[in-house]
């Protein structure tokens, strides 16, 4: 029992406020239960403000009231397939029955409403794939909704804003951006965006038109403090308290030190996963564990501390899938005396733009998930330290679209090569010689890439043949919207290594949650959501939103279960 002045109680102690910590305290709150969240870091959100917002929920009541033609054992087929070994019947069949339940609580219980996407399955090809349907975006919020409490909503990853701006994921806003110098209307829209902007940052001292992840983060987060659950940042739990062979709470710390959790019901673990455990990640990842580099932009708590406190009292976490992680291609960021972070979720996709090893070869369909592009990238360096690649284009192309953190026109490319973020060189071969790409290669793989593109044709890779990859390419170059010859110098080349969104190897656990030995036996009073828990989808990436998705699924069935009800 509680027995320091500053000790408290509640019936559920969650750890960790990203989606799958607030879904569960949600849940369990509404379903009765007291709840208190603790939260390591200084802002809540976790991952998911840092993420796209897009959870992947077959059967949603959305695609349903667009006409979208979809059925679960569709749904089901694909997932088989693209899990393999690691198809686990029960977890799937509990993730499909009751994923279009949980969006449905979550629209109707709380501050939470989302909007259909139009992502295809990133597979839509393999049996059971759809072009459309599955994937549910967060819709936008304004953040002074939180009121005071906007202060301690983690701000969207810097090197993906513009100052700070989010984007509307429809993409409309973006393209009045790229048009601001040609476009009457686009150039009154940008302006009026901007003064706006810059006014909230003078208020807030942030963006408050939010969108994606950072508005999902900020929706559940106003739902939690309308309910009078306490979220305590800059509160990290340090060990776990067990009591008579049951997790009864746990030691935490803030600025004053130490003190007690109790926990009459439960500890649920919802810390992040390992992406920056060094130890781990360099067991866990085959290219660091050669030599390689690895720069993750997930938030740097995310340090596996609740894998490590289960671990302790008999929970596991064994690497057995073959992609530990989901993989994201990313550059370093000049910025002044930092460095940050950008992932590459669009450039990829975009015509005119290709992806090379130091041989100067391509090796993949650079408009691939993000995911299957890094495990090419990972397979492509087994036979050395490095795993890096070089996106290529042309002076139009990135001026068109720009490349990574370098902006399109207006905005001067000239300082992103003086900073080194970009390398330029006159003629392929002067390209090659300011990367350390072999010249001959480069040139070869060009000149071959160009004789298909003339025509919109990948002949090597077969860019632009799927749904998934024309959705993220310019849909108004024609004939495909990811197909374009690179045209005459100066050339510019980006060096990409491996990131990632987070881990996909987790806690071993049951279908509601409850943390197993190796034994198969549950601890009792501990359980896992979120990245601390393995993932279902077995170490593949079948779609967009294929973590939020089960995340806050499997978040409401552990709600729902630690009140003593069925979900």
């Amino acid at each position: 029992m509680p027995g320091h002045e500053r000790d408290l109680s509640c019936d559920v102690l969650v750890v960790g406020s990203g989606a799958g910590g607030l879904s569960t305290a949600i849940t369990a709150r509404k379903s009765g239960l007291d709840v208190i969240i603790i939260e390591k870091d200084q802002y809540f959100g976790g991952t998911t403000a840092f993420s796209g917002g897009v959870l992947w929920v077959p059967g949603n009541r959305h695609a349903r009231d667009a006409g979208v033609a979809d059925s679960r054992e569709a749904a089901r087929t694909y997932l088989k397939h693209e899990t393999g070994n690691h198809f686990d019947d029960a977890a799937i069949d509990a993730f499909l029955d009751v994923g279009p339940r949980m969006l449905d609580f979550f629209e109707k219980e709380t501050e939470a409403k989302f909007v259909l996407s139009a992502y295809p399955d990133y597979h839509p090809g393999v049996e059971g794939g759809a072009r459309t349907g599955r994937s549910v975006t967060a819709a936008p919020y304004d953040a002074r909704a939180l009121g005071e409490q906007i202060r301690r909503l983690r701000p969207p990853l810097e090197t993906i804003t513009f100052i700070g701006m989010m984007f509307n994921s429809s993409n409309d806003e973006l393209k009045h951006f790229f048009r601001v110098t040609s476009s009457i209307t686009s150039a009154i829209y940008v302006a009026k965006r901007l003064a706006n902007h810059l006014k909230d940052l003078a208020l807030y001292r942030r963006g408050v038109k939010i969108t994606s992840g950072n508005a999902l983060a900020a929706r559940l987060a106003k739902t939690v403090f309308d309910l009078g659950i306490p979220l305590l940042t800059g509160t990290p739990a340090q060990r776990l308290i067990s009591e008579n062979g049951a997790i009864a709470g746990a030691v935490v710390r803030d600025d004053n030190g130490e003190y007690r959790i109790t926990a009459r019901r439960a500890v649920v673990l919802a810390s992040g996963g390992f992406p920056h455990d060094k130890a781990r990640v360099a067991r866990a990842y085959p290219h660091l564990a050669r030599g390689g580099e690895h720069l993750s932009p997930t938030p740097v708590a995310n340090t596996g501390d609740g894998i490590r406190m289960a671990e302790e009292l008999g929970g596991s976490c064994d690497i057995r899938f073959a992609s530990a992680a989901a993989w994201m291609p990313v550059s370093r960021v000049p910025l002044g005396n930092r460095t940050g972070v950008f992932p590459h979720l669009v450039d990829r996709y975009k015509p005119g733009v290709i992806a090379v090893n130091r041989q100067g070869h391509r090796f993949t369909n650079e408009s691939n998930s993000y995911h299957d592009v890094g495990a090419a990238m990972i397979a492509e360096g087994a036979a050395s330290k490095e795993t890096a690649a070089w996106l290529i284009c042309d002076h139009a192309t990135i001026r068109k679209y720009g490349l990574g953190y370098a902006k399109p026109a207006p905005v001067p490319v000239g300082i992103f090569v003086r900073n080194g973020y970009l390398q330029r060189g006159a003629t392929l071969r002067e390209l090659a010689g300011a990367t350390g790409i072999d010249a001959d290669g480069l040139e070869r793989a060009v000149n071959e890439y160009n004789e298909g593109a003339v025509r919109g044709v990948d002949r090597e890779f077969g860019r632009g043949t799927t749904a998934f990859n024309r959705y993220l390419g310019d849909a108004e170059h024609k004939p495909n919207p990811n197909v374009a010859p690179i045209g005459s110098g100066p050339y510019y080349a980006l060096k990409i290594i491996m990131g990632d969104l987070g881990t996909f190897d987790g806690l071993s656990t049951d279908v509601v949650g409850r943390v197993v030995r190796r034994d198969g036996n549950a601890i009792i009073g501990l359980y896992a959501v979120g990245n601390d828990r393995a993932s279902i989808m077995g170490g593949n990436y079948p779609g967009a939103g294929i973590t939020l998705g089960p995340i806050m699924t499997f978040g409401y069935i552990t709600g729902r279960h630690l009140a003593g009800q069925q979900a």
